[in-house]
């Protein structure tokens, strides 16, 4: 049974100045769970994963990851940010960044050990892509590039693996292939993923939390209409499609 708590969050409050990101947010992750975080634009799903890596310290409210404040429990913590614009044409190969998941243990002269290459190694291996090692990552596809951000997390041997919106700007067939990799994460990880993509999450994961400012929450990947109209704040419809329901939001 999955019963010692990853992370935990009482009565979580962020601002923006006049603007509130997150309020009265409480949140239980569970070893090994795989929790989806969705919700709209500017909803503060981002915000929460700051919150757990001690990136924002929150207003209100206590956090902690491991039982330990934040920022005392990162190194325990892989993170794989939005997809963000960066110069294609930079020389960095697919080995490099990997490698640089291990950049803090490099020593002071940050020179990397053989232990360092190890991990770097499998990590690429475990995400498919040690065979394109020396290939600069601007030639790679979105997808491919996805896996390797992921590979430069798990280099540093997590515990906890934080996704923000991974499947973004990705093509269709390289989503369900980087959704496959992350069902094979799940066992040894604890996963907590944002996503905008309602349908995907609802098959991959096993527990859905919808956040708006505040967090509709109860512990599985069970979605009312209720709730979601509660999260969008407009109507939502479902569609069954086999075993499989699709969530589809109906025009403002």
């Amino acid at each position: 049974m999955n019963n010692r708590a990853i992370v935990e969050l009482d009565g979580i409050c962020v601002n923006y100045g006049e603007v509130t990101a997150l309020e009265n947010v409480s949140l239980s992750v569970f070893e090994h769970d795989f929790l989806g975080v969705i919700g709209p634009n500017g909803g503060g799903k981002s915000t929460l994963l700051k919150v757990i890596l001690g990136l924002i310290k929150p207003h209100h409210g206590s956090v902690f990851v491991f039982g330990k404040p934040p920022a005392r429990a990162r190194s325990r913590i892989g993170y794989v940010s939005q997809r963000s614009v960066f110069d294609r044409d930079f020389p960095a190969s697919v080995w490099d960044v990997a490698l640089m998941g291990r950049y803090d243990r490099a020593g002071i002269m940050r020179w990397y050990r053989g232990e360092d290459r190890a991990e770097a190694e499998k990590a690429l291996a475990r995400v498919g892509m040690l065979e394109h090692r020396g290939k600069q990552i601007g030639r790679l596809s979105g997808g491919q590039q996805q896996r390797v951000f992921v590979a430069r997390a798990l280099v540093s041997e997590p515990e906890l693996l934080l996704l923000d919106e991974p499947t973004a700007s990705i093509d269709s067939t390289m989503q369900s292939e980087f959704y496959e990799l992350l069902e094979q994460l799940k066992d040894s990880l604890t996963i907590v993923m944002v996503s905008h993509d309602i349908g995907a999450v609802s098959v991959h994961v096993d527990k859905i939390a919808c956040l708006n400012r505040e967090l509709y929450y109860h512990g599985s990947r069970e979605l009312t209409p209720e709730i979601l109209e509660a999260t969008y704040q407009c109507p939502v419809q479902l569609i069954a499609h086999g075993a499989v329901p699709h969530r589809v939001l109906k025009e403002h």
